[in-house]
């Protein structure tokens, strides 16, 4: 992605000396740097803000980290065509956006405070599954205690 502009910008470089029309070498190299650098940090920004990692004791959702050990319940599943929107539906989502990002599916938490909050993934069945399994996971040993 990031080598994209640069490429463009060779491009018409080339085009520009075989049509001899004069290379503009100041332009299209400041452009290219300009491209490089613009969209590095898109994709620098997208890395951080839009990646999630769960392990069994975290939760990273873009900025944010959840203990698992602080989720009470994985809240089920929306319905699509309901008329009313579930009450997670509206909580916070994870992360420092303001929302979920695009191409990300939404999951409900409640977590042991009471609150809820939305939790996110491009993978949301996988996520729910991963998750519902650390949760019980983490009830089961509860109740060993």
């Amino acid at each position: 992605m990031v080598a994209l502009g640069p490429a463009l910008c060779l491009v018409v470089l080339v085009a520009e000396a075989v049509l001899g029309s004069g290379v503009h070498w100041l332009g299209l190299a400041l452009s290219a740097v300009l491209l490089a650098g613009l969209v590095s940090l898109q994709v620098l920004a997208a890395r951080r803000h839009a990646s999630v990692l769960l392990t069994p004791t975290v939760l990273r959702d873009g900025a944010e980290t959840l203990d698992v050990a602080e989720i009470a319940e994985v809240l089920p599943e929306a319905d699509p065509y309901a008329e009313d929107l579930e009450p997670w539906e509206s909580a916070p989502s994870l992360g420092e956006l303001s929302g979920i990002p695009r191409r990300r599916t939404a999951i409900g938490l409640r977590l042991r405070d009471g609150s809820t909050v939305r939790a996110w993934a491009r993978d949301g069945d996988g996520l729910r599954t991963e998750l519902e399994g650390l949760v019980a996971g983490d009830d089961a040993e509860d109740g060993e205690r």
